[in-house]
């Protein structure tokens, strides 16, 4: 999916919402276990109860890794399954791979090729060889880690490397990268107060904004510095949503707090 098209689903939906798909045996409703792939069926539930209110799905690609082969199949049956019953929402493998250049290419030939996410979130530390194999991809995104919204990215994100905050000129760097135009970057709601100098960087680039909900960051703040005219935002909400109840009607009520939020968004995008 492009940018463009990405953005077509926004003002038509009149949402930018991202659900985070942070799916936890621990956490889902209990009676879902006795399921052969309790996984899938939460995933499944969640999506078709929440498409309607937002734009994009964003799996935590380690709670699918911590269980092993299965884990790994519930991860491709669910996006197999968006692709299939909703093609126009937007797909993001919150993965944050990074490593030297051919094992990078290989991250991003399991997560474009073999599992066809439109999106990957990738760590910067590494530098552009790390990230680049990513970005040879026609129509897929790099989403690159920025700001972050825990609270270790004080430990160094903001450190000074010169005149800039190192989140600044990891910003500034990547866009000399080749096909730098794929990119995208994260930046947390909790750190809103940045999105002002980070779009003075990055005028026009989507951000994936997670923090929203859960860990307190506020959609209006997030807003108020950093939407453009064609949107550019991805909020991610996941544990606000999915885990809103653990009865049997918890998707229905994940659906209406997406719509909450959707309801949001809609007023925020009405100020455009």
């Amino acid at each position: 999916m492009t940018s463009q098209e990405l953005t077509e689903q926004i003002f038509k939906k009149k949402s930018f919402l991202c659900v985070g798909l942070d799916t936890d045996l621990e956490r889902i409703p209990t009676y879902l276990l006795s399921e052969k792939d309790p996984v899938f069926s939460f995933n499944k539930a969640i999506i078709d109860a929440t498409h309607e209110y937002c734009v994009a799905y964003k799996p935590n690609i380690a709670f699918y890794e911590a269980l092993g082969v299965d884990g790994w199949k519930s991860l491709k049956k669910t996006i197999n399954y968006l692709h299939s019953e909703y093609p126009d929402l937007y797909t993001i493998a919150d993965a944050k791979r990074g490593d030297i250049g051919n094992t990078s290419r290989m991250y991003a030939k399991a997560f474009f090729e073999d599992l066809g996410f439109d999106s990957v979130t990738v760590a910067p530390y590494m530098g552009k060889d790390s990230v680049e194999p990513f970005l040879e991809f026609t129509n897929k995104h790099t989403i690159l880690l920025a700001l972050t919204s825990n609270e270790g990215a004080f430990d160094f994100q903001t450190l000074k490397t010169g005149d800039d905050d190192l989140y600044k000129k990891v910003i500034k760097t990547s866009k000399d990268w080749q096909n730098s135009e794929n990119l995208m970057y994260v930046v947390g709601a909790t750190k809103a107060e940045y999105l002002a100098d980070i779009r003075k960087i990055i005028p026009e680039n989507f951000l994936l904004v997670p923090g929203v909900g859960a860990q307190g960051g506020s959609l209006e703040e997030v807003c108020k510095y950093g939407i453009t005219k064609n949107v550019g935002l991805l909020v991610n909400s996941s544990r606000k949503i999915i885990y809103a109840s653990d009865s049997s009607n918890f998707a229905e009520i994940a659906a209406a707090k997406a719509e909450a939020i959707q309801n949001q968004m809609a007023q925020e995008l009405e100020k455009l």
